[in-house]
């Protein structure tokens, strides 16, 4: 009893900080100015940058820059679960643009816009090739249920078959899920480097999203044959918000949030979140953070860290000049290639007991 309250207790507390920080956006008027990444160059052509995409065929089929958000929503190629790309739980502007999609992502900097061109041509060319890119995580039964439980499920980004499994899960304040910028471009950089990766898209609000994510990993356990990924050592990965889910279903595990007991992820990899608390039972820890992040204190995950080490844990953090909340891969940044030390600390911590 006393752990399931102190994860309520937990919860509350960052819902209602969620919604403090909307309302303080919504004030000054910064929802819809998120900073640009410094990638994105104003002086180059659009659609010449977004002309050939990694992993992507060229030709006037391909999404571009230029390409609105609803385009790619409604394109037939995805079915349903094509509104799920992009936050269900956001009002996208008819015009809205792929290279303007950091209008809608509220706490976020650093945003990629040919990053976000490349992973829209991959979805659709990995459909288009016959491979499975999204699966639901409830059950019809359970959908009519629970109507909310509609706006969730994994998208698939392949690496080598049986090769390990990383879960990402973007953040959001609870209050969307910002997949586009904070778990697509992660998932598609280890699926890059041969690992099977799955970005959740799970319901807003603490709780049921770390429902969602235990359902989640009940669901590739149970289906890691047919998917044809290992589960053992597995990620658990996640930023802001997202990183709460992370560590909060390694410390408690899956039979905490209504799943049965499934194996402790063997590395939780978590940007920019200030969880503070530390139960003794955290698993090997990686996190990576701005100086300049005003909400998520640099300070407070080095304490977080050094306290799951002083646990006889391993644990490490990357902490980066200057950088703001939500840098994303931190393409263009000083944090660009932080990705590839969580990947070795990953390894690292493969196969501990």
């Amino acid at each position: 009893m006393g752990k399931t309250w102190h994860i309520y207790r937990n919860s509350l507390r960052v819902i209602l900080l969620s919604g403090v920080l909307s309302f303080m956006l919504l004030l000054s008027g910064c929802g819809q100015t998120e900073e640009r990444s410094r990638t994105d160059s104003s002086d180059a052509n659009p659609s010449e940058k977004a002309e050939t995409v990694e992993n992507g065929s060229s030709g006037e089929e391909d999404y571009t820059l230029e390409t609105k958000v609803m385009d790619v929503i409604n394109d037939p190629v995805f079915g349903d679960y094509g509104r799920l790309i992009f936050p269900v739980d956001r009002t996208i502007d008819e015009d809205l643009e792929l290279q303007d999609v950091g209008e809608i992502l509220t706490w976020y900097n650093n945003v990629n816009p040919d990053r976000t061109v490349e992973i829209a041509n991959y979805l659709k060319d990995q459909v288009e090739s016959g491979e499975q890119i999204f699966y639901d995580i409830y059950t019809d039964e359970e959908k009519a249920e629970d109507p909310d439980k509609k706006n969730t499920g994994l998208f698939f980004f392949r690496g080598e078959p049986g090769a390990k499994t990383a879960v990402i899960n973007a953040g959001g304040g609870f209050v969307y899920v910002a997949a586009m910028h904070d778990s697509f471009p992660h998932a598609m950089e280890l699926s890059q480097k041969g690992y099977n990766a799955f970005a959740l898209i799970y319901r807003p609000g603490a709780d049921t999203a770390c429902e969602d994510l235990a359902r989640a990993i009940a669901f590739l356990h149970e289906n890691a044959d047919e998917l044809q990924i290992d589960m053992t050592d597995y990620s658990l990965w996640g930023g802001s918000a997202g990183a709460r889910m992370a560590a909060w279903l390694g410390s408690y595990g899956t039979a905490a949030f209504g799943e049965k007991e499934y194996p402790a992820p063997a590395a939780v990899i978590m940007e920019y979140t200030g969880l503070s608390d530390v139960t003794g039972n955290e698993p090997p820890t990686y996190a990576c953070v701005g100086t300049n992040d005003g909400i998520a204190s640099y300070r407070s995950m080095k304490d977080y860290i050094s306290r799951i080490q002083e646990n006889g844990t391993d644990a490490e953090i990357q902490v980066f000049d200057g950088l703001r909340h939500g840098f994303g891969l931190g393409e263009g940044t000083v944090a660009e290639g932080w990705i590839d030390e969580a990947v070795s600390f990953w390894e690292r911590n493969a196969g501990s007991e």
